[in-house]
């Protein structure tokens, strides 16, 4: 399984693109891939560049995907010192 963690904290390059979409389609129906992020789904094609390598990424990571939503809460909200 790989698990790719602070999935679109920064927005790809092309190489980017290029890298995630051999390693997706690689994957594709044979291994499992989890994305941690902050980013809500409906926005990652904007976020991967809404080209070509977006939708074929995309189109990979949708088809035969279980995606678990854990909602608004922020860890980070929870877990910080309360200031004075």
């Amino acid at each position: 399984m790989l698990v790719i963690d602070e999935w679109l904290l920064d927005k790809p390059t092309e190489s980017m693109r290029t890298m995630l979409l051999e390693l997706m389609e690689r994957r594709y129906g044979e291994r499992s891939t989890v994305f941690c992020t902050q980013h809500q789904q409906k926005g990652w094609h904007q976020r991967l560049g809404a080209g070509v390598h977006a939708d074929a990424i995309m189109d990979r990571i949708i088809h035969y995907t279980t995606w678990v939503d854990t909602g608004t809460y922020n860890m980070r909200e929870q877990t910080a010192p309360a200031t004075a």
